[in-house]
Formats: structure tokens, sequence, C-alpha cells
């Protein structure tokens, strides 16, 4: 008897506080399985603490422990690892003719449209929160102030579960949002986005040379320049000596939220195969990982020049995974807060609901909105330009806008 496709993921949940969850999956392998894996945990608000990857190409077996604030709702979660689990037919001619003959279908994009007759501190954070709790995917957002103090929000969203079109899902999703945004809330709307109505939305495509220039290089930079996270010394170490059939990577650097989702979908980006790797991250806030890694010839990297391109794309996507700058847009304050697309299309996830966190605990309004796609210096980014609302006269100084933001980011508070 083979394994139930429900038993692919098993969750044991911690019995106490301060233990971890674990969480087991057991499937067919595929390339980049580690990296989506690991970016539904961090959707969920989920901190790995520990982990044990091994694969041997074609069945794995991942182990994670988890930590993370309650409520997380464990159910959801093991169906949503279970759907990016590869079933028992993948290893198949069956299985492989459909995945090479059948695109997946884009999901409807949806416009959810609502007038507030006024503005408060933190209102976008907890529209945010509502539309994450419900499976709602935020793909762009345009926010706008009216003189007299209306908001008008259009969220170009998706749906997980793919019930946005029916009627039940879209007075679920209006009367979630009319509980947190009470009697402010005028008017609310979903239907489906055309094509005229999306491509209008998507503002200026140009962004300052200023903007372009250091903060998305990919190389990295002598002294931090803006934007840069500060981090503890990364080191990143090759060998080829320990295994006959496989390169050694061994990292050691700063924790932060998402890490290793950042060392995955590098990985994947490059197509490598991960056959085992463990990591480990202790309470002062030190990450080791050891992953055991090749090529998709099955071959291990001899090459220094792809050595080293490697190593160089780890080191920068641990030190700046995340872009933040607080800039001057003409008189006022703008935002900016930019992180690299994978190459499957698929942004970081919970990056708008953290920048609103942060900008609802220093007690910023916002005024204005943008979420956009950008191709620079070849690689896509998903950039947030966000206006600040300085009506009232007063501000936080920009440094520690900033540095509060990329806290929040990173989860270091």
């Amino acid at each position: 008897m083979g394994i139930l496709y429900e038993d692919f993921v098993v969750i044991s949940q911690a019995e106490k506080p301060d233990e971890s969850t674990v969480i087991t999956v057991n499937c067919p392998d595929k390339t980049g399985l580690g990296c989506d894996l690991c970016r539904i945990i961090l959707l969920f608000g989920l901190s790995i603490r520990r982990g044990d990857v091994s694969t041997d190409g074609k069945w794995c077996y991942l182990v994670f422990w988890v930590v993370g604030k309650p409520p997380t709702r464990w159910t959801l979660l093991k169906k949503r690892l279970l759907e990016v689990c590869p079933s028992h037919f993948s290893t198949s001619r069956i299985y492989s003719y459909r995945l090479e003959n059948q695109s997946p279908k884009p999901p409807e994009v949806f416009l959810l449209k609502f007038w507030c007759s006024q503005d408060r501190k933190g209102l976008l954070h907890d529209v945010t929160v509502v539309l994450c709790e419900l499976e709602l995917t935020i793909k762009r957002v345009k926010v706008s102030t009216t003189p007299d103090g209306k908001v008008m929000d259009l969220f170009f969203i998706t749906d997980t579960r793919e019930l946005l079109h029916t009627r039940k899902r879209k007075e679920e999703t209006v009367n979630c949002l009319e509980a947190v945004l009470g009697n402010t809330l005028m008017s609310c709307e979903i239907e489906l986005a055309d094509l005229e109505v999306t491509a209008c939305s998507q503002g200026s495509s140009f962004l300052p040379s200023a903007i372009t220039g250091d903060m998305f290089s990919l190389e990295m930079p002598a002294g931090p320049p803006s934007g840069f996270l500060p981090s503890t010394p990364v080191s990143i170490a090759v060998d080829n000596t320990l295994s006959p059939s496989h390169t050694l990577v061994q990292i050691l650097c700063q924790d932060h939220k998402g890490l290793i989702y950042d060392i995955m979908r590098t990985l994947k980006d490059y197509n490598i195969q991960v056959s085992y790797g463990r990591f480990f991250a202790n309470p002062k806030g030190n990450c080791e990982v050891d992953l055991f890694i090749m090529q998709a010839d099955g071959k291990k990297i001899m090459d220094p020049n792809k050595q080293n391109a490697l190593c160089s794309r780890l080191r920068m996507e641990l030190v700046c995974p995340l872009r933040v700058a607080v800039l001057s847009r003409g008189p006022d304050t703008e935002l900016l807060v930019a992180n690299p697309v994978e190459l499957s299309g698929r942004g970081r996830p919970l990056v708008f609901h953290d920048i609103t966190l942060a900008l609802k605990s220093l007690n910023i309004c916002i005024f204005s909105v943008e979420i956009g796609r950008h191709m620079i210096h070849g690689r896509e980014w998903e950039v947030y330009r966000i206006l600040l609302d300085e009506a009232d006269g007063y501000c936080e100084p920009r440094n520690k806008i900033q540095n509060h933001v990329r806290k929040i980011l990173m989860g270091w508070e």
C-alpha cells in the first residue's frame, strides 16, 4: 500500500507555548518544492526555527520546526501545503504528458472598490488583515484621499479559493470589511476586473533614476547605501570534496523572517536541486545552513564562475531580501519598498501587510499607494510606493520610518 495523499503532510502541533510545531512532508519530489512549501509557511506568518530536507530525486522527506503567533489555521495550512505537493502520479508518463501539454490557468483578477467617509490611522492595515484572513491575494492597490477627507480604495485581488465569482463569497468579503470599517464604510463593490480597468489602474511605469540606481543593484556594495539592510556578516562556503556527487554549500548568517524561503527561491531560480539540507536558527538570532546540491543535469557545480555567481546572489538575497527607502516626492514624503519576484512570477507574501502594520504602529496615515511590477537590471521587481499623509504637519523622521519598516519586514521587531 502506498501513502495516502492526505498523509503527504502531517502537522504535530506544539503542546506548550515555548515548543515548536513540527510539519512533516513526505511526497514525490520536484525542483523548487522546498521554495513552494517555505513560501506557504511564510504566508501563514510562521517562522522556521529548524529544518531537515532529503530526497533521492523522486521522493522527498522534509521536516520543519515552526513557531508563530496564535491562532494559526492548521487545517487550512495543511490543505495549502498539500496543494503544492506533486501527487503519486508525478512519476508516471501520463502525469508528465499532462504537465507538458496543459499550462496552468491564470487566476481571475477581481476589483474590490470601496468608499470610506473618513480616513484614519491604520485603516489600510485593517483592510489588508481582513483580505489575508480571507485568502484574497492583493495584486495591486490604488488608494486616494479626496480634499474633503473621504477615501477611495481600489484593490485588485485574486482568490486562493477561486470562489470570488460566487454571491456567497462576495457577501462574506463585504461583511468582514463592514465589521472592521464600521459606519465609515459608505459603499463596497466586487466585480471581475476587465483588461481596460486593469491597465488603467497600473499607474506610472516610470521610476526615477535615483530609485533605480544603487537601490536595485544586484552587486554587493562597498558600503551600505540607502535601502540596504545592516546585518551581521554573511559567510558562504562551497566544498566539492565531501561528496562524490553533490556540492556542499554552508551558510552562516543573521536570521530574518523568510530566510529559508529566500535561500530556496534563489536555488529554484537557478534550477538547482537540494538533495539534502539542514538548517538551524539559534536563540541569539543566527542561522546555520548546510545544503548538498546539484545542477539540473545531476552534476556538481565545478565551474568557479558558476560557484561565484551563486554565492554572490545568495549573499545579496540574505543581506537585503527587501529594499527600503524613504524619499522626497516633491514636497511630500514617499516610502518605497521593493522585493524581487520569483521567475515563476510570484512575489513575496505579506509585504504589504507588514508595511501597513509598521506605519500603523508609527501612527502614520497613508495618502496614496501604488503597487506595480518593474523590470530593472534584467530582473522583475514588485515595487510598493506609498505616499505618506503629512496633512497634520507632523511626521516621524525619515530614518526612523525607514528603519522601523525594515525591522517589521525582517521580523526583527
